[in-house]
C-alpha cells in the first residue's frame, strides 16, 4: 500500500500547452459573454417588473412605518385625554372618547361618565351599543340594580337574559338576580328554577351559592 502511494507521488500531472490554455481562456469568455448576453435579455424582459416590484415593496413598508407610527401617536393622544377626562371629571370628555375611539377603551370612557354624573341615559346606551360584551353586561345589572323596582319579574328576567347565560361573565350574578325578584313578587316556583341552576352548578362562585342556599 505504501509502496502505491509513493508511485501515485512520483506521477506527474501533464502540463498544458500554450494551445490548450489558449482554448480554455477562450472558453472562459465565450461563457462569460453567454452569460452577459442572457443577463441583459433578463433584464430587458424583467426589468421593469424588477423596479415596480422594488417600487412596491418600499411603498409597503414605508406605508407601514407610516401607520404604526400614526396608530401609536393616536393611542398616546387617547391615553392622555382619558387621564386628563378622569383628572377633571369631565364627563363630556369621556363620552367624546367614547364615540371617537373603540373596543373597551370606549366602554370604559362611558362608563366612568355615567359614573362621575349618574345620567342613566349613558347606561343605557352602554347597555346597547356596548362595545364589548363584558360592559354591556355590566351596564344591564347597574340598570337593574337601578329600574329593578320597576319591572315585573319578567321583565327583568327578559332584560337579563342576555346576561343570564354562561357566556357572560355576570352569570350567576344575573340569575341569583332574577331568582331574587321571582322571591319577591311571590312565584317561589320560577325562583326556585333560577335558584337550582345556581346550586347544581360545580363552579358557582362560593358567595353566590350561599346566597342561593339561603333563598332555597
Amino acid at each position: 500500500m505504501a509502496n502505491m502511494l509513493e508511485r501515485n507521488k512520483k506521477v506527474k500531472v501533464p502540463e498544458k500547452t500554450y494551445e490548450e490554455h489558449a482554448q480554455d481562456a477562450l472558453y472562459r469568455e465565450v461563457w462569460e459573454d453567454v452569460n452577459n448576453e442572457k443577463t441583459q435579455q433578463f433584464i430587458k424582459k424583467y426589468g421593469k417588473l424588477m423596479v415596480a416590484a422594488a417600487l412596491g415593496i418600499m411603498i409597503v413598508v414605508t406605508g407601514i412605518q407610516i401607520g404604526v407610527r400614526a396608530h401609536y401617536a393616536a393611542k398616546m393622544a387617547t391615553a392622555e385625554n382619558y387621564e386628563t377626562a378622569i383628572e377633571n371629571t369631565d364627563a363630556n370628555a369621556l363620552v367624546g372618547i367614547s364615540r371617537n375611539t373603540g373596543g373597551a377603551t370606549a366602554d370604559l370612557a362611558m362608563f366612568n361618565a355615567y359614573l362621575i354624573d349618574n345620567d342613566v341615559a349613558k347606561l343605557d346606551k352602554l347597555a346597547r351599543d356596548g362595545k364589548t360584551r363584558e360592559f354591556r353586561d355590566l351596564a344591564k345589572m347597574h340598570v337593574v340594580g337601578i329600574r329593578g323596582d320597576d319591572m315585573t319579574a319578567n321583565e327583568l328576567e327578559q332584560y337579563l337574559g342576555d346576561v343570564a347565560t354562561k357566556s357572560s361573565p355576570f352569570y350567576y350574578t344575573a340569575c341569583l338576580t332574577i331568582a331574587q325578584k321571582y322571591i319577591a313578587s311571590g312565584d317561589r316556583d320560577s325562583a326556585n328554577t333560577w335558584l337550582d341552576k345556581i346550586l347544581s352548578d360545580s363552579n358557582t362562585p362560593a358567595v353566590i351559592r350561599s346566597d342561593a342556599e339561603s333563598l332555597r
